[in-house]
C-alpha cells in the first residue's frame, strides 16, 4: 500500500481528505506542523523537531484546539498522526509579511506558506519516512495535461477554489502532490465528514491569517519589527498633501474604508510610497490598471517564446480577465495587458495566468504559472 503524508490542519477540508485517501487505497500518515516550540519541544538537532504530544498551548499560529481536533480525526480513521515543530519557516513567513508591508507592498502569505513549507519542507518529512506523495486539503485538482505535464488545475468547486494560492508549487512538486477535495465541492465535503463520524464536520472555516488571529495586520508588523516612525501624509494623484495618516502599513491597494480622514467623495488607496511614507488617494477611475509587470516568475507550462493569450487574476477573489502576457527574455518575469482595464493591481500580490479563450471570454481551469506583481500600470489604456 503506497504511503502518504497528509498536512492536517484540524479543519473539516483536510479531515475529509484522510478519508477520501483511505478509500483511495493509500497509507495515509497524519502531520500537524507547529508555528513554534516552546517547553514542550523534545532536545534535538533535527530542524523537524516531532514534538510528545498535541496536548500543547496556543503558539503561534497553531492552537492547542486545533491540533487536538487533528488528532482526534487521526484517531477516529486509526492513522499515524505527528506534530513538527516548523518553527524557523513560520519565522521567514512572518519576517516576509512585515517586510512586505513596510516596503509599501501587500504579501499573500498563504502562497509562500505552500511554496516554503507545504510543498517544501512536508515533502521532505514524506521522503524521510518512505511516503511517494504529500496532500493537503485545499481545493485544486492535478492532472497529467495533454503536454504530460502534471497540471494544477481550479477545484470543481468555483466559490472554493485555491488554485491560485498553489500557482507557486513546483511542477516537480506538483509530480507528487495530491489535492483529495479538488473535485467536491464543500457542501459535499461537510457530508462526506459527517457520514464518517468526524466531529469537524460543521467547524467553521478560518477567516483570517494563521498567524495574525486578531486580524491586526499593524500590530503584528509592530510587534514582529518594532517600533518605527512609519507615520506620513496622504495626498492626492498631483502629490498635494490632503490629510495624514498614522502609518503607511495599514493600507492597502484599493483600500477604501478605515482611512481615518473623511473626504467629500469616496477615495481609494492607489499607492503606497514607503520611502516618503505617503499613501496616495485617488478616484475609483483612478485604480483602473491597463497592465502590470510581475517578477519571480513560476511556469507550470514550457516557458511562453512568444505573445501568450490567457487570463490573468490578481487577488484570491478577483474575476480572471482576458489578457496578453509577454515574458522577459530571462523568464523570470512577465508583462500583463489587459483586454479591459482592471481595478486593484496591488503590488506584492500574485498574478496568476490561467488558459482559457480569450475571444470568447471563457476561463479555462489550467495554472499556467505566475509571478509576483512589481507594479501596476495606472491609467493606461487596454490594447
Amino acid at each position: 500500500m503506497p504511503r502518504i503524508v497528509l498536512a492536517m490542519s484540524g479543519g473539516v477540508d483536510s479531515s475529509a481528505a484522510a478519508v477520501l485517501l483511505q478509500r483511495d487505497g493509500w497509507e495515509v500518515v497524519g502531520l500537524f506542523m507547529r508555528s513554534g516550540a516552546e517547553a514542550e519541544v523534545c532536545a534535538t538537532d533535527s530542524p523537524l523537531t516531532v514534538l510528545p504530544s498535541a496536548k500543547a498551548h496556543k503558539q503561534g499560529c497553531c492552537s492547542a484546539s486545533d491540533a487536538a481536533d487533528a488528532r482526534r480525526v487521526a484517531d477516529r480513521l486509526d492513522i499515524p498522526f505527528h506534530a513538527l515543530n516548523f518553527a524557523g519557516e513560520f519565522g521567514r513567513i512572518k519576517d516576509y509579511f512585515a517586510d512586505e508591508y513596510l516596503a509599501g507592498r501587500t504579501p499573500n502569505p498563504c502562497v509562500q506558506c505552500n511554496n516554503w513549507l507545504k510543498f517544501g519542507r512536508l515533502w521532505e518529512f514524506a521522503q524521510s519516512i518512505g511516503a511517494e506523495a504529500v496532500a493537503s486539503g485545499h481545493y485544486a485538482r492535478v492532472e497529467t495535461g495533454d503536454d504530460g505535464r502534471p497540471a494544477l488545475l481550479r477545484g470543481v468547486d468555483q466559490g472554493k477554489d485555491q488554485s491560485y494560492v498553489l500557482f507557486g508549487v513546483t511542477p516537480d512538486a506538483l509530480a507528487h502532490t495530491r489535492f483529495p477535495c479538488g473535485g467536491l465541492t464543500k457542501p459535499e465535503i461537510r457530508e462526506l465528514a459527517g457520514e464518517a463520524g468526524l466531529r469537524v464536520a460543521d467547524k467553521p472555516d478560518s477567516q483570517e491569517i494563521c498567524f495574525v488571529p486578531d486580524n491586526d495586520y499593524a500590530g503584528f508588523v509592530k510587534r514582529h519589527r518594532g517600533e518605527q516612525d512609519t507615520a506620513g501624509q496622504f495626498v492626492d494623484v498631483a502629490g498635494r498633501p490632503i490629510g495624514e495618516h498614522p502609518g503607511y502599513e495599514r493600507f492597502t491597494i484599493g483600500q477604501r474604508k478605515g482611512l481615518g480622514v473623511a473626504f467629500g467623495e469616496p477615495r481609494y488607496v492607489l499607492r503606497i510610497e514607503a520611502e516618503s511614507r505617503r499613501v496616495v488617494l485617488g478616484t475609483r477611475d483612478d485604480l483602473r490598471c491597463g497592465g502590470l509587470t510581475a517578477g519571480e516568475a513560476n511556469w507550470l507550462i514550457d516557458r511562453p517564446t512568444g505573445p501568450l493569450r490567457c487570463f490573468a487574476q490578481i487577488r484570491y477573489q478577483h474575476q480572471a480577465a482576458a489578457c496578453e502576457v509577454e515574458v522577459e527574455a530571462d523568464g523570470k518575469g512577465f508583462t500583463v495587458r489587459f483586454d479591459e482595464p482592471q481595478h486593484g493591481v496591488a503590488p506584492g500580490q500574485a498574478c496568476v495566468l490561467y488558459d482559457g479563450d480569450p475571444a470568447t471570454g471563457e476561463t479555462g481551469d489550467r495554472v499556467l504559472g505566475g509571478g509576483w506583481i512589481r507594479e501596476g500600470e495606472r491609467g493606461a489604456s487596454a490594447p
